[in-house]
């Protein structure tokens, strides 16, 4: 604000150095873009939320949810994380099942079972691909609306990051030539500075 402020206070200024007009205009640009931001960021979530929406309908329609019968607990894992929305689900374990996919075919394996204590025979539901193989449960309206708000915030923070830090290495750049500048002529006219005569 203070680089708009003397954009407008130097502009008919004598004294006026181009690096001052630059600061000034990159302040003023910067300020505007940065109004810009909240827009970028709904654009963002809203892009997002459209992708994520898309890939909840595909998955949905792509996984089925069957019926898993327990053949006996597997040793030491006692907590699963979800590959697809990040999270581990509290009270899983992991089990030896047997389970039937939609192509009739009888299949077993290993699966997160919602069981406390898994006994053999306990059932518990599972997600499968067309074909039988077993699949992440599918994702979520309110995760995808979550993914998709968290992309918005993380797409505003970033451009306001990136302007404010362009402006300020430019502003550090010209202020390094302004010192380079005035070093040079000090060099030339200090050692006459104060002198009778000096200049003649």
């Amino acid at each position: 604000m203070r680089a708009i402020l003397g954009l407008w206070t130097w502009r008919h200024n004598p004294l006026r150095r181009a690096s001052d007009r630059i600061e000034g205009w990159a302040g003023l640009v910067t300020a505007l873009l940065l109004l810009l931001v909240p827009v970028a960021g709904v654009q963002a979530a809203s892009h997002t939320r459209t992708a994520l929406l898309r890939t909840v309908a595909e998955q949905r329609h792509d996984r089925v949810r069957v019926t898993a019968t327990v053949l006996g607990p597997e040793r030491g894992t006692h907590f699963d994380t979800d590959p697809e929305t990040g999270a581990g689900r509290v009270g899983e374990v992991r089990v030896r099942a047997v389970w039937t996919g939609p192509d009739g075919v009888r299949r077993a394996g290993l699966a997160n079972a919602a069981l406390s204590a898994p006994r053999r025979g306990d059932t518990f539901p599972v997600w499968t691909d067309a074909r039988g193989r077993l699949m992440p449960r599918p994702l979520d309206v309110a995760s995808a609306e979550a993914h998709a708000f968290l992309a918005g915030v993380g797409a505003g923070t970033a451009a306001v990051v990136l302007l404010e830090g362009g402006r300020r290495v430019l502003v550090w750049r010209l202020r390094r030539a302004r010192l380079v500048a005035w070093e040079r002529e000090w060099r030339r006219t200090g050692p006459d500075w104060g002198r009778a005569g000096t200049g003649s």
